[in-house]
């Protein structure tokens, strides 16, 4: 009778000339190469039956580095992004059949209101895919958003219940970025470091511009301030992380990219908010107040604007002092164009919008002449409504904008009660990191939109699930603390 040992071995032997036969036949009768790519797909099978948590890590590390299908196969109706993206969808197929398997999933995620309100975000984008003018498009946008969701949400709060698995989670997508960093300066380095105009192509193909790439340096430079100056990391980890520090701050200010350095500025200005504990209410009527100063007093400060005359420029504080020229820099006043034309979509279909993924194929009749520029194009191929809120809003209608700004309420809110609940200063740095990185997209959101890209899904759904797993964490460790008699800390700000 044959030993275990044995049997592996047989099995081993016969898989292997199996793979040497097929290969012989592709490549001898086929002229194909591609059966050299059977080992990787049974290795990423077997990785997603029996551990989808190094799958989603892997997913992760593989996002910097992603490249778009259209650079691979040119002349395509489809783009997405290879590898991630079919991964993604493998994960999706993969959750839903062990949904039906286990008959559910974790209540206390399913039910937390951050969860809540993306169920009703995604609820309100079904709608409008069946009333879109676009269908196909509208449910290719859906199930793109759901895959993103199901893998760097869901699955991503469960893998997060290990503390240790969140810092595994951020640098698994920092240091394939240090290569990309790396790869695009030395190729800035080919045109003169300060060369504005280098910035927008030397990401490519990992990045579609500057503005993305910038966006996600902002995005994890507030992990890495955490990692580098939190008491508890040993020395070796600190310096590791001071020097990915250093590099990422290099790759922002060449990036020049103004909306990723005000986006950061922004950042801070909430963490020094959450530092002195101001409360919610004060906030309210200083931003009420800002709001209702910007109305009473918008031709005054359109007329103020219209005088700025500083074009970007490789000068940083030139091109820091260019975000508010509304008269001749064509970068903004392209801006302009495309949220205007995403107003004028929603005041013809205020409440269902044209549909989710449209906006790229229908603002074009909506461009008036006095607001085109010398890169205003009616091809659908030169980006988005260059907004995260107006998009939906012409798109979704208002509902549409509106599901989705409750959505990041109900995170920052969440994010900042977990941080007032627990003493855990790792807890504390970890939340703050999250909070501030998120707060960097969510600022940059009103400039640009990128979440209909692996880059920037990855670290937007994976920081949310990051603050949900340390509420869900840290409110079980509450509970316990008053069973025990432990009191809580002091302080709120909500």
């Amino acid at each position: 009778m044959l030993n275990n040992h044995t049997i592996k071995l047989r099995i081993f032997y016969a898989a292997s000339i199996l793979f040497i036969l097929l290969n012989v036949f592709f490549v001898v009768v086929k002229d194909s190469l591609l059966i050299n790519a059977l080992p990787f797909a049974l290795a990423i099978f077997l990785l997603a039956i029996f551990s989808l948590k190094n799958l989603i890590y892997l997913i992760v590390f593989f996002t910097p580095l992603s490249l778009p299908l259209r650079e691979l196969a040119p002349g395509l109706s489809i783009d997405m992004y290879l590898p991630t993206e079919p991964l993604l969808f493998g994960i999706l197929l993969i959750f839903i059949l062990k949904v039906i398997y286990e008959r559910g999933f974790d209540k206390k995620i399913l039910s937390h209101p951050v969860s809540i309100a993306i169920f009703i975000n995604l609820g309100w984008i079904f709608i409008t895919c069946v009333t879109s003018t676009m269908p196909v498009v509208s449910f290719k946008f859906l199930l793109a958003r759901i895959w993103f969701i199901v893998g760097l949400y869901f699955l991503a709060v469960k893998i997060f219940e290990e503390g240790q698995n969140i810092e595994r989670f951020v640098w698994l997508y920092i240091i394939p970025f240090i290569i990309v960093i790396f790869y695009a300066t030395t190729r800035h380095l080919g045109y003169g470091l300060w060369d504005k105009e280098a910035a927008h192509i030397v990401v490519t193909p990992f990045y579609n511009d500057h503005t993305s790439y910038g966006a996600l340096l902002a995005m994890y430079l507030p992990f890495l301030f955490g990692f580098s100056f939190f008491r508890g990391n040993g020395r070796i980890f600190t310096i590791f992380s001071r020097i990915a520090l250093a590099i990422l701050l290099g790759g922002l200010i060449l990036s020049y990219s103004r909306a990723a350095w005000i986006s950061i500025f922004t950042g801070f200005l909430i963490w020094g908010i959450i530092k002195l504990r101001i409360r919610f209410q004060p906030l309210l009527i200083s931003f009420i107040s800002v709001i209702a100063f910007i109305f009473v007093f918008q031709t005054q400060i359109l007329m103020y604007l219209e005088r700025n005359s500083e074009e970007s420029s490789a000068n940083l504080i030139e091109h820091v002092s260019s975000v508010s020229n509304i008269s001749t820099d064509a970068s903004n006043l392209e801006r302009i164009n495309r949220w205007s034309c995403a107003i004028r979509m929603f005041e013809v279909r205020p409440i269902f919008g044209y549909g989710p993924g449209t906006y790229m194929f229908q603002y074009a009749p909506f461009q008036l002449t006095k607001d085109r520029t010398i890169i205003s194009t009616n091809a659908g191929d030169a980006g988005n409504a260059h907004s995260e809120y107006l998009g939906p809003l012409a798109e979704s209608g208002l509902l549409g904008m509106l599901t989705f700004l409750i959505m990041l309420g109900v995170v920052i809110y969440t994010a900042v009660k977990t941080y007032t609940r627990t003493n855990n200063q790792r807890f504390r740095m970890i939340i703050l990191g999250a909070l501030i990185g998120l707060v960097t997209y969510y600022f940059h959101g009103t400039m640009n939109n990128f979440l209909d890209t692996d880059k920037a899904s990855v670290p937007f759904w994976g920081f949310t699930a990051v603050v949900v797993a340390l509420d869900l964490y840290t409110r079980k460790e509450e509970l316990e603390n008053k069973k025990s008699g432990v009191s809580a800390p002091d302080g709120n700000i909500i």
